[in-house]
């Protein structure tokens, strides 16, 4: 029997990986989609075999929806979710979890009045290279912390950018850093601990949008450690994503989800000296998600939709929390605001 219903919010080119990620899981079951494009949600009903629902009402409605991923533009992500949770829905929230500190503020607090679940697209943190990571760092492998380094160097189209009117813009999406990088934020922030300090440069150089194509931070942890960001959609032809942590017996290089390469300190405890794995011949692939949105695939999504619904069970808070993802976008906007203003920013960052 299923004991899961689901129900998706917008159906644009994120949306077919929640469904496929649902499909994959036992006792799950897509019971109905909703957009404001009506054509375009019984278009995607049919595909994937459930039903289409003329607004949001609608399919807040239904019983048989338990559970709602939130597909929609990143500014309104708060605005759609507050409701879902207001009738009882469970949430499935995309990247990142809004577009300002004070959206963010207002969607937690009303999972938490309504008393439901609430977790933030981070699939990353479910890759194996991501997992043999925290275990490493977990365990002291790599010593005490010395640098981290994420970087996103993809490559988007104009028309990319002109296939929505939302897309590009401050109030719905923002740019290279909060709508492609901040996979990578999130797992730097995850290794690394929190952040205390950003001094950053954001410009638009290659493409006509609101929002950068470019962003360049640095970072000061609370351990004293220092890193960088760097994420642009303006790196033809796009490469694999980069997450580099550094401490005093060593490194690690993950790459789109997988360890690449591995050097610990000759004599440390967790080696007896130095493994080095080849690059990953798909760093540079064109045909991956960095040169393509539509390309992703699902089993780290499904990986953390099972989480969440392993909590719902349990009683728990999932292993990616609402508190995550803001914690998060907080590093984003300190960027945006460090870029603006021509300053180091202190955090934490206060919202409006």
């Amino acid at each position: 029997m299923t004991k899961h219903g689901f129900g998706i919010v917008g159906t644009g080119v994120i949306a077919a990986t929640h469904a496929r990620a649902i499909a994959s899981l036992p006792d799950v079951r897509l019971v109905a989609v909703t957009d404001v494009r009506p054509d375009s949600a019984e278009a995607f009903a049919a595909a994937h075999g459930c039903a289409a629902e003329p607004d949001l009402a609608a399919l807040l409605a239904r019983e048989d929806v338990g559970v709602v991923c939130v597909c929609v533009p990143s500014g309104l992500h708060a605005e759609v979710g507050a409701e879902a949770a207001a009738a009882g829905k469970h949430l499935v929230v995309e990247k990142p979890i809004e577009v300002t500190l004070a959206a963010a503020d207002k969607l937690i607090a009303a999972a938490r009045a309504a008393g439901v679940t609430l977790t933030v697209i981070s699939q990353h943190r479910f890759d194996a290279g991501l997992i043999e990571l925290r275990r490493m760092l977990d365990g002291g492998a790599l010593g005490e912390l010395v640098l981290g380094e994420a970087s996103t160097k993809w490559y988007r189209t104009q028309d990319y950018y002109d296939s929505a009117a939302w897309r590009g813009t401050n109030a719905f999406d923002g740019g290279a850093l909060l709508n492609q990088g901040v996979h990578y934020v999130d797992l730097l922030r995850w290794c690394m601990g929190p952040v205390t300090e950003v001094t950053a440069v954001c410009t638009t150089s290659a493409h006509k949008m609101e929002a950068e194509d470019v962003a360049l931070a640095m970072l000061r942890f609370a351990s004293g450690a220092v890193g960088t960001i760097v994420a642009s959609t303006a790196v033809f032809p796009g490469f694999a994503q980069r997450l580099e942590i550094t401490g005093t017996n060593g490194t690690v290089v993950v790459a789109d989800g997988e360890i690449v390469r591995t050097g610990l300190l000759e004599g440390s405890a967790a080696a007896a000296g130095m493994a080095v794995a080849a690059e990953a011949s798909a760093a540079a692939d064109p045909a991956a998600a960095a040169a393509d949105p539509a390309i992703t695939g699902v089993a780290s999504h499904a990986a953390q939709i099972a989480d969440l619904l392993a909590a719902i069970e349990e009683g728990r808070q999932p292993l990616v929390s609402a508190e995550d993802g803001r914690d998060t976008l907080e590093i984003v906007r300190a960027v945006y605001e460090s870029a603006r203003e021509g300053r180091t920013v202190v955090l934490p960052v206060a919202a409006p």
